[in-house]
């Protein structure tokens, strides 16, 4: 997951996708080299500079290929490349979320990547995150950058507040956020009201929006229930921010958190650098990083996000071998320390935390809370799940609907996203 969770309606261009054919005329000749396209949707401003030196650095190395770059914005990735690779001109190389990787070679837009050089190095990355990278028994892309959420809180604040460890159940953070406000005025937490958000509160109670091995739909089981009853009540009482349902509530929590105006949020490493531009961070020290808070269950759990990179199943033999090369060239260990260092992003391979790496207070705190990640389970449609949640939390956190209304609802949408799911 990233920063295009909270980005406006996906708009299709047909215009982009005609520029990526992958095994269109783009192959090599007597006299010149082979041109591959690849679709990176990193953050234009912030992330994409490091991946394109990246590019020059691997057509350096290999003189016979060429890389047609291309920035394509996240929220508009998903739709671009299944429109592309359902009429045979999506890119050679896409960078993929994860959620996605499934969805996409469940309807064969990818070539899977096993006993191929991209995987060489197969025992060097996190399980986890290969296992995210598959479908089916077969791996169809291989991770670049992982992240998960984090409790993230300003030390400074907590500490007038008279907080000397981060609170490891919500209940803590309740009493935490009263302290925070009454000794220093700001906000203690401000809470998210979109799905993928939501899910620290339902791992916390053993629970998840379905249950892929039984094929049920569990978002209103009783312990969802328990879970988004707790996450309500983060809404509601001192030092809590109320509910933010407008089109531009992600930016208002990170600027409010950045700024020093409220002392604690959810949120992942893709803002690291942001954090680190705001004013209550400009000492990086100040920033502090722990796992999500546990449930009544005693259980912390938050979701493993990350992107893959992929190679696109319709390319001729040529345009693959080329992709393949690539993928690995930008997923070895080398590449992975320079985007680390540059994006302060973190890597998905343990060879690649260095020492200068792990200097980052940031990628150093992020990766400690690692091991409350849990990995998605092997069903494509899993994503797409989080989008009637968004639809419907920011309703029931505003008090426009009711908890029991606002679940059915979801339900009801998810349904149709897993027709053969029971509920």
């Amino acid at each position: 997951m990233r920063r295009g969770i909270a980005a406006t309606a996906l708009v299709a261009s047909l215009a982009l996708a005609a520029t990526a054919c992958g095994s269109g005329d783009d192959g090599a000749s007597s006299d010149g080299p082979l041109t591959i396209t690849w679709w990176d949707t990193s953050n234009a401003t912030n992330e994409a500079p490091t991946y394109k030196a990246l590019v020059k650095q691997f057509e350096k190395a290999n003189p016979k290929i060429k890389v047609k770059y291309v920035n394509v914005p996240f929220d508009q990735a998903q739709n671009k490349f299944d429109t592309a690779a359902g009429s045979k001109g999506a890119p050679d190389v896409l960078r993929a979320e994860v959620g996605w990787t499934p969805a996409f070679a469940k309807k064969s837009y990818l070539a899977p990547l096993d006993g191929t050089p991209a995987l060489a190095d197969q025992s060097k990355f996190q399980p986890n995150l290969l296992k995210q990278a598959r479908y089916e028994g077969k791996t169809y892309g291989v991770p670049l950058v992982t992240d998960t959420l984090a409790l993230v809180y300003n030390k400074a604040l907590f500490k007038k507040a008279g907080i000397d460890q981060p609170p490891t159940t919500w209940p803590d953070l309740k009493k935490a956020a009263a302290a925070v406000k009454k000794k220093t005025g700001a906000d203690g937490y401000w809470g998210s009201t979109q799905g993928y958000y939501s899910q620290p509160f339902l791992y916390g109670e053993g629970a998840d929006t379905v249950d892929a091995a039984a094929k049920k739909i569990t978002v209103r089981s009783p312990a969802a229930k328990k879970a988004f009853t707790t996450w309500q009540g983060l809404f509601d009482g001192p030092g809590l921010h109320k509910a933010d349902s407008t089109a531009d509530a992600y930016a208002h929590i990170q600027d409010a958190f950045t700024s020093g105006k409220t002392a604690a949020i959810i949120q992942g490493p893709w803002e690291i650098t942001n954090f680190y531009q705001g004013a209550a961070f400009k000492d990086k020290a100040n920033l502090g990083i722990a796992p999500v808070p546990a449930g009544s269950a005693g259980k912390q759990g938050a979701p493993t996000g990350g992107h893959n990179l992929s190679v696109y199943a319709g390319s001729d033999q040529a345009h693959q071998d080329a992709a393949v090369k690539f993928v690995q060239f930008m997923t070895s260990a080398k590449s992975q320390e320079q985007i680390a260092l540059k994006n302060a992003t973190l890597p998905t391979r343990q060879d690649a935390y260095t020492a200068r790496v792990q200097a980052d207070p940031g990628i150093a705190g992020y990766q400690k809370v690692l091991g409350v990640a849990q990995p998605r389970p092997e069903l494509p449609e899993y994503s797409s799940l989080w989008g009637p949640l968004d639809s419907e939390l920011p309703k029931i956190a505003g008090g426009k609907e009711s908890l029991d209304e606002g679940l059915g609802n979801a339900e009801s949408a998810m349904a149709k996203l897993v027709p053969d799911f029971k509920k």
